[in-house]
C-alpha cells in the first residue's frame, strides 16, 4: 500500500462545548494519510490514477470551514467518511488537533484509522 498525504493543513471553524466557543472560529490542523496503489500513476503519469491531494485539502477546507460540530472526535469520523466516500479511499489515518484548547499543551486531539489496510 502506497500513502498519498496532507500534512498541517489548517482551517479556522466552530468547534467545542462550551457556549463561548459556539461564538468564535478556532483553527484545526489535519494531517491527513490516504492507502492507495500509485503504481499506474507513477507509471502513466496520468493525474487521473491517482488521488488528488488539492482536490482532497480543497474538499475538506471547504467542509470543515462551514461546519459547527462541538467535539473533535465527531468532526474526524465525518471527515473520514467524507474523504472514503467522496474520494474512493479505502484506508485513511487522520490526525485532527485542536491547538490552543490546553493552554499548557502545544496542540490536543484524535488519531483514527478507518478501512482496511491492503
Amino acid at each position: 500500500m502506497d500513502l498519498v498525504y496532507i500534512r498541517g493543513l489548517e482551517v479556522e471553524t466552530v468547534i467545542g462545548i462550551y457556549d463561548w466557543e459556539r461564538e468564535i472560529r478556532q483553527v484545526v490542523n489535519l494531517d491527513l494519510e490516504m492507502g492507495l496503489d500509485i503504481i499506474s500513476a507513477a507509471q502513466t503519469e496520468d493525474v487521473n490514477k491517482t488521488l488528488n491531494y488539492k482536490s482532497v485539502s480543497d474538499r475538506l477546507i471547504d467542509f470543515i470551514s462551514q461546519s459547527e460540530f462541538q467535539l473533535v472526535e465527531t468532526m474526524a469520523e465525518e471527515i473520514a467518511q467524507l474523504v472514503r466516500d467522496e474520494f474512493g479511499v479505502k484506508w485513511l489515518r487522520l490526525r485532527l488537533g485542536k491547538p490552543g484548547a490546553v493552554p499548557q499543551a502545544e496542540d490536543v486531539g484524535v488519531i483514527i484509522e478507518r478501512g482496511e489496510r491492503f
